[in-house]
């Protein structure tokens, strides 16, 4: 019979590392299973927002990324056409005063290492590489996934079953209750490149900010200062699946032309050696729950295009509030599971559309720009920041 507390986790990235960790504290037994043989440094890197890094900390991952995280001191936002400032967003010290937790930039290879490090040292979660979920069946003492680790046959039965495996999620696919993503026209390009390569003031505790031409760029610093990271996002009709495609220089320049584009960002671009890019895609429809013992988190549950930089963010989120929900009804798995879905649906639905909405404001021209440039000026940093208060403030409130 399945143990009431055992709960099985498809995918080992951040949103089901995350879940394991935050489903151990709450008393439950993990098997987390993952795909790939090995975890690799795989990804770029990310941004941790305030919402994101106190239930890092929470789960005492402070330390262990230490080594690894930068806190920017703001997010400087330019004009992709001249390359001047427009507003200094003040993040830093001042934002960790503000919402109670900090700002990190990490590479996203870290923080997958630093949770998997600390999952296999808890005593309650089991960490398997090398096996694919394939299937599932729920029965009245649980669920069994059928799995796969090379051609042999895995079966696994727990209590229910998380589907923390991506966008292209096979749990979700196999649940066939939600729309497959579609092509948001977009890809970004990404690289990683030596701090010293970079010219000096770029190479500050920042997030770099450009805005122009049907594109925008962004640079901060990465792996404790050593490396920047760079990611372009432009306008593209480029739609192949995953996160490894090799991607050309002279490609990625065209996207940013000398026309519209300043010397100094295109100078910035020519600096790596290697890009990688992946198409972007999106679900338009809001997450809708799962069925039974079986339901989604992270990109699994509800895509984020990068706009808002919650996408890790909003993973992290659902790992701590399913674990609240499955506490809260330890004795009824999928009451928590549903509990989970309901307390989710509205702050992830909204951080979509605000992310979409950003999306359209970064890729304004012309007049538009202009109008949009002055408003966030006129502003200034200050009252900009104030505007992701309901993001940046948000604490779990479930358990």
């Amino acid at each position: 019979m399945a143990s009431e507390r055992h709960v099985i986790v498809a995918g080992a990235g951040i949103a089901g590392l995350t879940a394991a960790l935050s489903l151990a504290r709450a008393g439950f037994r993990v098997t987390v299973l993952e795909q790939s043989p090995v975890l690799e440094e795989t990804g770029a890197g990310i941004q941790l927002s305030p919402n994101a890094s106190r239930i890092l900390i929470d789960l005492g991952l402070r330390d262990r990324l230490e080594p690894f995280i930068v806190q920017p001191d703001a997010i400087r936002v330019m004009s992709g056409g001249s390359g001047r400032e427009i507003v200094r967003i003040p993040l830093g010290l001042a934002a960790e005063r503000r919402y109670g937790a900090p700002f990190w930039t990490v590479h996203r290879g870290d923080l997958q290492a630093a949770l998997a490090d600390t999952a296999r040292n808890a005593l309650d979660v089991t960490v398997k590489l090398g096996i694919r979920v394939d299937d599932f069946a729920d029965h009245s003492n649980g669920i069994t996934i059928q799995a796969y680790r090379g051609r042999q046959i895995v079966d696994e039965r727990g209590a229910a079953l998380i589907g923390a495996d991506g966008i292209w999620s096979a749990v979700s696919a196999r649940l066939k209750i939600q729309r497959k993503p579609s092509f948001a026209h977009r890809t970004a390009w990404r690289a990683l490149v030596p701090a010293e390569s970079v010219p000096l003031h770029f190479r500050s505790d920042m997030v770099n900010l450009w805005l122009g031409l049907d594109a925008h760029l962004v640079l901060y610093p990465v792996k404790g200062g050593r490396l920047i990271n760079m990611v372009g996002i432009v306008h593209d009709e480029w739609n192949e699946t995953g996160w490894s495609a090799d991607g050309d220089r002279t490609e990625i320049l065209r996207h940013f032309a000398r026309f519209s584009w300043a010397d100094s960002v295109r100078e910035l671009l020519s600096i790596p050696d290697k890009w990688l890019k992946w198409a972007l895609y999106d679900r338009s429809t809001p997450f809708i729950g799962g069925a039974g013992p079986v339901s989604l988190i992270g990109d699994a549950a509800h895509p984020m295009l990068p706009f808002l930089a919650q996408g890790a963010g909003m993973a992290i989120e659902d790992a701590a509030v399913l674990a609240s929900c499955m506490k809260a009804h330890a004795g009824a798995p999928e009451a928590g599971l549903r509990a989970y879905e309901t307390a989710r649906r509205a702050r992830t639905e909204r951080a979509q559309q605000v992310s979409r909405k950003q999306g359209k404001l970064y890729g304004q021209t012309g007049p538009e720009a202009l109008v949009r440039d002055l408003g966030m000026r006129l502003l200034g940093g200050e009252r900009l920041l104030r505007r992701y208060d309901w993001l940046y403030s948000w604490k779990n409130d479930t358990k």
